[in-house]
């Protein structure tokens, strides 16, 4: 049975990278002064972090009914007989439910299956790579399915944020915290795990909070996912790739890893919207077996 893998450009993957694996990624669309642009296809993240800095109206927003029907007819009018969609998590955007709802029509019931993970950034690139093994070692789309659902909370984002003013202009906090919080010098960590964006820690420097990173993934390592040899980690940045670069060497200290095993890719476009340039963020997910 041939089965195509769908996700979207929240993964990190670029279209240049999707050929390369096989998969297929929708780029995720946002209005920028009132212009729409596409991930990875019209806007490049350099263009997206010069118009966030000049303080340009951006928003994001999610691929329409149409643009995700017609991928998946696409695939199927090329012989495959399942598709695997995997968007970003539910909590973060309404893609997923969309998705589920264009998948219950009669035409798709059956043969496209949507996994809600709750996965996003490097994440959400495994998940994706995974299925695509998954497919090929000849698991069905319902395998496939159920055995990422079955795994959805084993994964875990910390990010360390270098401004709050981009949570302030979301109105996510209240600008007299923002202002505090800047007085003070404070660099929130906060985490993905499971739906949303939460708050987890505030560190006085941004040392300290990629400290705090590090014993938190080893934490997380040791005590959910089975030991420090049974995970995947990787690095996740916002416009600052020497930051992160410095960040995955310190890694190799605490986990039994080359470099080059640490996968390391700009942080979602979807997500850098709302905390500004100058993040970075450590990504773990338990190795999947199948």
């Amino acid at each position: 049975m041939r089965i195509a893998v769908v996700t979207d450009s929240n993964s990190g993957i670029t279209q240049m990278e999707a050929k390369e694996l096989g998969l297929t990624v929708i780029p995720m669309p946002f209005y920028i002064n009132g212009n729409t642009y596409l991930e990875d296809i019209t806007l490049s993240q350099e263009e997206f972090y010069k118009f966030l800095k000049e303080d340009a109206d951006v928003s994001t927003s999610q691929p329409s009914p149409a643009e995700v029907t017609e991928t998946w007819d696409k695939l199927f009018a090329e012989g495959y007989e399942q598709i695997i969609h995997i968007p970003m998590s539910s909590g973060l955007s309404g893609s997923c439910q969309t998705a589920m709802m264009l998948a219950s029509d009669d035409e798709y019931e059956g043969r496209v299956f949507v996994v809600d993970n709750q996965r996003i950034a490097n994440t959400m690139y495994q998940a994706s790579v995974d299925a695509q093994a998954m497919a090929e070692k000849g698991y069905t789309g319902q395998q496939i399915h159920d055995r990422l659902m079955e795994t959805k909370f084993d994964s875990s984002i910390y990010i360390v944020m270098e401004t709050l003013k981009y949570l302030k202009k979301g109105g996510r906090i209240t600008p007299a915290a923002a202002a505090l919080a800047t007085l003070l010098k404070i660099k929130p960590v906060l985490q993905i795990q499971g739906e949303k964006l939460d708050s987890f820690a505030k560190a006085r420097t941004k040392k300290k909070g990629i400290n705090i990173m590090l014993e938190q993934a080893v934490k997380d390592a040791n005590e959910r996912f089975g030991g420090i040899d049974n995970v995947h980690i990787g690095v996740c940045y916002s416009d600052n790739l020497e930051a992160a670069l410095k960040f995955r060497t310190e890694l190799t200290k605490h986990f039994p890893l080359t470099e080059d095993e640490i996968r390391i890719k700009p942080l979602s476009l979807s997500v850098a919207c709302h905390i500004g340039d100058g993040a970075v963020a450590v990504t773990i997910e338990k190795k999947l077996t199948f």
